[in-house]
């Protein structure tokens, strides 16, 4: 949901710790979105392409008879390791997985007469651009049926002693941006290794082709594997190129069905200079990439920051506030920040200074919204009074510069509040956001938002630069009453690889990193985020109070819990 903020100017160093390289990339899903064939189809309900697009809800099923495939267009060779066959009851007995580099010439990777269906996760070994699927013997009277056909490589590829040896290294591109719509995004930027900077080509010279970008690795390397992250402008066709004098040329790969998104190519090349050369882009932008990776051995490599340490659920308490404080007192000022101001995102309440958020006495922090004008401020027109002086008050807090964290569990107990217009939350900001990165390339998770327009939903959702605002990453759950008649506890498990939110104990979404990357964009939470607490009325995703607004209205807050 569109969740922008400008947050009160605090006097804060906070470093930004960058993702750190793997010497062995994992394994990434290639099939997903390709081309796909089969030899028949039962009905036009079922066509081949459902079995890779990714949703475990529709699929693909044959004619009834003997034999039956299904064929992937990778889009050029890749290392294979898995192929993941996700059955409906009408699965093979029988069947085999064969790979080829041109879609002639077949190798076999697996084969088994005696399958039982269901899931099967085969690990499998050889390199190709086509795989496929041949089904000798079905099991039941009717066709071959798949929920999900996936095919994993190219990640697991890096040889013993890789490392990242592009990191901290200098570039040349045919051209950069550096304007409003992309401030700074120099060649560099590309081998930051800093997934919210990108480089891109230039908006007045840059949208044509050829369009490319080259990395000197400081000294002569062996080449094992390159991984692009693209922006949305990504090229369709293009070589990766390898040089000892940034003159003469070798190409390691070329492809001509560029997927965009991420990319992670085998290669096997010696030079000093490595390029990504494009000669067809998918759009009619240019060029852009937010990551350069490249591994291998040799070069001048640069060791980046460390990776943060990996979580253990459910984890050492680590944080907490339990609000045990007395009737009337503000939130605890070691562990809170009050944010003073109007809000944003078109929201209509001035947050105060801790006026409007108290302890009750009771173990609970109250961050209620009211009706009450201030004098001298200035928000988004009001449409029950028409003034454009802000008409409510309410409390944001946060413990930015006292307290932030990367990877664990984190859970707050709350009552929402809920009325129309009404925006409760409880979320992470990214704590880079203070050292001069701003929205939303800090990073943000939403681990609850609540919207009295939706009185049965709670939202969680990721944002970041190449998915953000109504284009963020989540999904609400559907509590099966209104979410304001109870307390109830929302939870992010949050680690390298994965974000799993819950409601009581229910963990319902899980969106993992591989996905993301392979299908969105860059994944930009790695870093330490501060949390934040607010209850704001009108803005862009509740819409503006009305005649059935009640007020005031209370967000509860019976505990915040951090373990690690």
């Amino acid at each position: 949901m569109p969740r922008t903020r400008v947050l009160a100017v605090l006097a804060l160093t906070l470093a930004a710790l960058l993702t750190a390289p793997v010497a062995q990339a994992a394994p990434v899903l290639l099939s997903q979105g390709r081309p796909v064939t089969a030899s028949s189809t039962e009905s036009a309900a079922f066509p081949a392409s459902a079995a890779v697009d990714g949703d475990p809800g529709t699929r693909w099923s044959s004619a009834f008879g003997d034999p039956q495939t299904l064929q992937v267009d990778l889009g050029s060779t890749q290392q294979l390791s898995q192929v993941v066959l996700n059955w409906e009851a009408a699965y093979a007995k029988a069947f085999t997985i064969q790979a080829s580099t041109d879609g002639a010439t077949w190798t076999s990777l697996y084969s088994t007469t005696t399958a039982t269906g269901g899931t099967q996760t085969l690990n499998v070994t050889g390199s190709g651009r086509y795989v496929r699927l041949t089904g000798t013997q079905r099991a039941t009277q009717y066709g071959y049926s798949l929920w999900e056909f996936q095919v994993y490589g190219g990640g697991g590829t890096t040889q013993p002693g890789d490392a990242l040896l592009s990191y901290g290294k200098s570039g040349t591109a045919s051209s950069y941006q550096d304007d409003g719509a992309c401030p700074g995004c120099l060649p560099a930027k590309a081998f930051d290794h800093d997934p919210a900077t990108r480089w891109a080509t230039s908006a007045t010279t840059g949208w044509v082709d050829p369009g490319w970008i080259t990395v000197d690795l400081g000294a002569t390397a062996a080449v094992h594997q390159v991984v692009l992250q693209w922006d949305p402008a990504y090229a369709v066709a293009y070589q990766l190129q390898i040089s000892n004098d940034n003159a003469n040329w070798t190409t390691l790969y070329s492809t001509t069905t560029g997927k965009g998104f991420k990319e992670t190519l085998t290669v096997n090349g010696s030079g000093r200079y490595v390029r990504m050369y494009g000669t067809a882009r998918s759009n009619g932008y240019g060029y852009s990439l937010w990551g350069f990776d490249v591994y291998g051995t040799g070069g001048n490599p640069t060791t980046p920051p460390p990776a943060p340490p990996a979580p253990h659920f459910p984890g050492t308490l680590v944080w907490s506030d339990e609000f045990n404080g007395a009737a009337g007192a503000g939130p605890d000022a070691s562990k809170w920040t009050a944010e003073t101001g109007p809000g944003v995102n078109n929201e209509l309440e001035y947050y105060t200074n801790n006026n409007n958020a108290k302890q009750d006495g009771r173990g609970n922090l109250v961050i209620q919204v009211r009706r009450e004008a201030t004098p001298g401020s200035a928000c988004p027109v009001d449409p029950i009074s028409g003034s454009g002086t802000c008409q409510y008050t309410s409390g944001r807090i946060n413990t930015a510069g006292k307290f932030s964290f990367t990877y664990g569990h984190v859970e707050a107990n709350i009552k929402v509040s809920g009325s129309q217009g009404l925006w409760p939350a409880f979320w992470l900001l990214g704590a880079n956001f203070f050292s001069g990165t701003p929205w939303p390339n800090c990073g943000e998770i939403d681990i609850m938002e609540h919207v009295g327009k939706s009185p049965n939903l709670a939202y969680s959702t990721i944002h970041a630069p190449a998915y953000n605002g109504a284009g963020g990453i989540g999904a609400p759950l559907d509590l099966g009453q209104d979410v304001s008649a109870g307390f109830h506890k929302f939870g992010l498990d949050w680690d390298a690889s994965h974000m799993t939110f819950y409601v009581d104990g229910n963990a319902f979404e899980t969106i993992n990193r591989d996905t993301v990357e392979s299908t969105r964009g860059p994944w930009v939470y790695d870093h330490p985020f501060f949390l934040i607490l607010n209850n704001a009325i009108g803005g862009d995703f509740p819409g503006p109070p009305g005649a059935g607004t009640v007020l005031p209205q209370d967000m509860v807050i019976d505990y915040v819990r951090v373990y690690q």
